[in-house]
């Protein structure tokens, strides 16, 4: 999810997101892990800034997120 935190936090948060995972982001990433989408390297709760990014690929620049049951409505 992308939210903003102050970087004192910023690495622990992402590793316990890492940790944590949706169900949406379990499927999404079985699907872009070990380079098995288009040989693009992803990383998976990284932090830009003071935002934590669900997925980022930095070769293309690209971010995704994901909102599952974290978000009913």
């Amino acid at each position: 999810m992308l939210m903003p935190i102050t970087n004192r936090f910023t690495h622990q948060l992402a590793r316990q997101l890492r940790t944590d995972q949706t169900p949406a982001e379990r499927v999404l990433w079985s699907v872009l892990r070990n380079r098995k989408f288009m040989d693009l390297k992803f990383r998976r709760q990284h932090p830009i800034g003071p935002y934590i990014v669900d997925f980022f690929c930095p070769r293309q620049k690209l971010i995704n997120e994901i909102d599952g049951a974290s978000h009913p409505d």
